[in-house]
Formats: C-alpha cells, structure tokens, sequence
C-alpha cells in the first residue's frame, strides 16, 4: 500500500524543489519550503500580493521576496516540480537552498523580466547560479525580431536605391 500511495503523488514538492505555475499567459516559479510553503518574488505595486497574474507585474521594477502557502500562489492554476536544470548544474545540499531561502524573506529585490525574473531568484537558490529558460526565449525573440526588422528596413533601402539609378 506504501508504494501505491507513492504513485498516486509524484509531483509532492520536496524542499528545495523548483516548482513551475503555469498561469494564463507565461510560468511563474517558485521554491518549495516545506509544509506546504513556498519562497517567491511579488511584485511590490501589484494590490494583491500572492497572485502574480497581471500585465503590468510582469514589468514590475521592484519584488519583495515573499513565503507563502503553495494553494495560495497556485490559487486556480496548475504546478509542477520542475528542477529542469539538474542535469546541468549540482543542486546546493537541501539544507544550504533552505537557508539562503529563509535569509531572504520580506527582502525586496529588484525585478525585471529579461535579467532578474522569479525563474533567476529560484534558480539562485536551488543551484548558486540564476539562470531562466523564459528570459532566454524572450532575448531570442526579441533578437529575432530584432533582426527580421533590420532585414525589412535594409532590403526598403535597397530597393529605394535602385528605383533611384533607374531615373
């Protein structure tokens, strides 16, 4: 019966864990405490602090660093344990992440999206080490469509340089 009760659950957090939220339009992350509590970055300017769902959080400058329940941050959307770097960098020991956690409660941070988003603060903790799968597709996007519009205006250039000799 013991291992059956371990199948029914295999996404139960473990402290430390990463745990992904899939909200409507982008993935909010979080650390597992415990207990059911979790440490997470909120924005300061955002009226209700354990939700992190509207637009203009997103480019919130300033979080404070906040422990809550996990149901509570979750509210109606999905989780999963997701320590999806762990083939890349050695997670800290369980009780280090932990205490680097607990030092930084009621701290506020600065925020931005592409370089200090709550996928860094997590990734921090767990592994010494910020890095976030989100900013780097947002960079690369950004970067793409950098490079599509530099393409558009060079080939306007070109093409108003030729219809010019042509006169």
């Amino acid at each position: 019966p013991h291992i059956l009760e371990m199948a029914a659950h295999p996404g139960d957090p473990e402290p430390g864990d990463l745990i992904e939220i899939f909200r409507p339009a982008y993935q909010h992350w979080a650390l597992y405490l415990g207990d059911g509590y979790i440490i997470n970055v909120a924005p300061i300017d955002e009226g209700s602090p354990n939700r992190f769902a509207s637009a203009t959080s997103v480019f919130s400058r300033k979080a404070r660093v906040r422990m809550q329940l996990l149901k509570d941050v979750v509210g109606n959307d999905t989780y999963c344990v997701n320590n999806k770097y762990d083939g890349i960098y050695t997670p800290l020991p369980v009780r280090e992440i932990i205490r680097r956690a607990q030092r930084l409660i009621d701290q506020e941070v600065s925020y931005d999206v592409l370089g200090n988003n709550c996928e860094h603060f997590v990734t921090s903790l767990r592994y010494g080490k910020a890095v976030s799968g989100q900013a780097n597709r947002a960079i690369t996007a950004i970067g793409v469509a950098t490079v599509a519009a530099s393409a558009v205006t060079l080939l306007s250039f070109l093409r108003s340089r030729t219809r010019e000799r042509q006169y």
